[in-house]
């Protein structure tokens, strides 16, 4: 697996073409679909939900990594494996016994994700990092596309890096928000494998390069 993947968050494609921009991301050098589900209740906005998915996987071909910003996320494990999620990425602040939650995800078959938003220190996964396939860092505060990234996530990312290293664990690190090509080889030097970008892509005249210039910058 290469250690620079690039995941196009569908939350920016054009709803009103979503199949014509699934296809664009199957033809190009995106590794990933990353699809945010939100509740409006732990981030301040809704995004689509089961049936969206569906629709989705129904043309998508390439890996569906799933981000749920949702309250409670253990009620919907079984309903995105069902509907095809290969990897389940739930918030560290939504789950009060996250252990549990890793383990009912990776019962159901997907590969489990944990994020942090931006004030959570990577420190609490200390304990748990064995057990992650994923993290994902949010260089934004969750809830909307288009905000500008903070500089912190760099120092964060390598940290995290370190903590993976210390324990020989194989977590993969996933950065989300504010991606560009300005900042994407910096994110892969820091230790970042793969990389979330939303209004960049889709805001392009050309997604597909949009993309390759993220994943081949240097």
């Amino acid at each position: 697996m290469s250690s620079k993947m690039i995941a196009p968050s569908i939350l920016a494609a054009d709803f009103a073409n979503l199949q014509r921009d699934i296809e664009i991301i199957n033809k190009s050098d995106a590794d990933w679909f990353h699809i945010d589900i939100m509740d409006g209740v732990f981030v301040p906005n809704i995004s689509f939900g089961a049936p969206v998915l569906k629709a989705i996987k129904k043309y998508a071909t390439k890996t569906i990594d799933v981000h749920l910003m949702i309250v409670d996320p253990d009620r919907y494990v079984d309903t995105f494996a069902e509907l095809g999620a290969n990897i389940l990425t739930v918030h560290y602040e939504a789950c009060p016994h996250l252990h549990r939650t890793i383990q009912a995800i990776k019962s159901a078959g997907m590969k489990a994700g944990v994020a942090l938003n931006p004030h959570t220190n990577v420190n609490h996964l200390e304990n748990i990092i064995h057990d992650i396939d994923l993290v994902c860092v949010m260089s934004v505060n969750p809830g909307f596309g288009g905000q500008h990234f903070i500089e912190n996530t760099y120092n964060k990312v390598k940290s995290l890096k370190a903590l993976i290293k210390n324990k020989n664990a194989d977590t993969l690190i996933e950065v989300d928000g504010g991606v560009t090509d300005q900042n994407a080889q910096k994110l892969f030097n820091a230790g970042a494998d793969v990389l979330v970008a939303g209004s960049f892509v889709f805001n392009a005249n050309n997604p597909s390069e949009a993309i390759s210039s993220l994943k081949y910058s240097d």
